[in-house]
């Protein structure tokens, strides 16, 4: 098995030019521009998606309202000729999750993985993997703390999510699932080479989520990341390491 996720087709370079709504990006591909879907429907990072390069996949179906799926973008220079890219399509994030556990790649946080289910129920929740039927993982892409300070579209945003409820409920029933020899880990999936996450200063409304993170972290939830690098023709794995958080 190849060590590397591979794409089906090479992924291909353009420019978006805007983001009119959180569903669509406006992309120059070959001199025209095109309506694409974006894969994250929340903010990404702090940029004003302007004249920034971009990857795309293109679907082979006929029926699909866009073309392409803007796979990733880069804060490099427009003519820089090796960009790094920073993945923003979360759907597949446990796809290539479930590649680099199934590759054995990923032992270092898992062990020897011989069974593997994904989207199993957990009390009111649904969580993304079942290792070894006795270890729970649940995968988060946080997109909204991409680095783009520095960057001249780069625009401050003190708007801050309100409703952790679907998260708090997520904490709770993932971190009471831990009985005997089991675990339960909280994978935060970086497209990029992400900085280790450290926990922000809370405002008043995110207190509440931190509070059920503590819970979580002192009945044994653990706290790893992964980086992952794409280009133009696969994902590979940079680095995955535990978090000390709390």
């Amino acid at each position: 098995m190849t060590n590397k996720y591979l794409f089906e087709k090479p992924l291909q370079e353009a420019l978006i030019k805007s983001r009119p709504n959180r569903f669509i990006m406006h992309v120059l591909i070959d001199g025209r521009l095109e309506k694409c879907h974006c894969p994250s429907t929340g903010r990404i990072g702090n940029i004003k998606f302007e004249d920034i390069p971009c990857l795309l996949s293109k679907s082979e179906n006929p029926d699909r309202k866009t073309k392409y799926t803007v796979e990733a973008f880069s804060l490099d220079d427009i003519y820089e000729k090796n960009k790094s890219w920073i993945g923003i399509n979360q759907t597949k994030a446990n796809s290539y999750v479930e590649f680099f556990i199934k590759s054995g790649m990923l032992g270092k946080m898992l062990g020897k993985v011989k069974e593997l289910k994904r989207e199993v129920s957990l009390g009111k929740s649904r969580i993304d993997f079942f290792v070894n039927n006795r270890d729970y993982l649940e995968v988060k892409t946080p997109l909204m703390i991409i680095p783009t300070q520095g960057h001249k579209n780069h625009r401050e945003n003190n708007k801050h999510l309100s409703n952790f409820d679907r998260m708090i409920k997520h904490f709770g029933d993932i971190s009471n699932s831990i009985k005997g020899n089991s675990r339960a880990i909280l994978l935060l999936c970086n497209i990029y080479d992400a900085e280790p996450f450290k926990v922000p200063k809370p405002r008043d409304a995110e207190v509440k989520i931190v509070k059920a993170a503590k819970k979580a972290r002192l009945l044994g939830l653990e706290n790893w990341q992964i980086n992952l690098k794409i280009d133009k023709n696969s994902i590979s794995l940079i680095d995955c390491f535990k978090l000390n958080l709390f």
